[in-house]
């Protein structure tokens, strides 16, 4: 398993997005990306750009509450031409068997698919080891220290 890994310093919520939106360019599906940080770290900033950088229109919200929303990609992207971003947080969620019990292995498993999951530590081993893992630390108000690793 290759592990590349790379630090950025944002210096606000637009560079986040920016960020984010510089990624989805290199997606081609099939990818997961397991965020992780404390409530206010930027995950669902990064969603957000993330999102648009697939051309998702869209408000983007953390669906903290219902776990998992789903969002048709319309543009192509790269090679396999994802047709789905699932944007998940699971911060509400108690176990792993609560996301056993919402298929979340068969999402995980979704080749023709973008995941984006927040508090992906709760997965346990339904994370699959191929993945990109980002981690946000707050540093101040605007700024956050982002580290990302990619398993291939």
């Amino acid at each position: 398993m290759n592990n590349n890994k790379r630090i950025y310093i944002t210096e606000s919520a637009e560079e986040t997005q920016k960020m984010a939106l510089d990624l989805a360019k290199t997606l081609k599906g099939g990818e997961v990306i397991a965020l992780y940080g404390n409530l206010g770290g930027g995950k669902t900033t990064f969603t957000q750009g993330l999102a648009l950088g697939l051309g998702i229109k869209r408000r983007i919200i953390s669906p903290t509450f219902i776990i998992v929303r789903t969002y048709k990609l319309k543009s192509k992207i790269a090679t396999k031409n994802p047709k789905l971003l699932y944007h998940m947080d699971l911060y509400r969620t108690d176990s792993k068997e609560d996301l056993e019990g919402i298929g979340m292995r068969d999402v995980i498993k979704d080749e023709n698919s973008i995941k984006v999951i927040e508090w992906a530590e709760k997965m346990g081993d339904i994370l699959p080891k191929k993945r990109i893992d980002i981690y946000f630390e707050y540093m101040d108000e605007n700024r956050r220290r982002v580290t990302v690793k990619i398993y291939e």
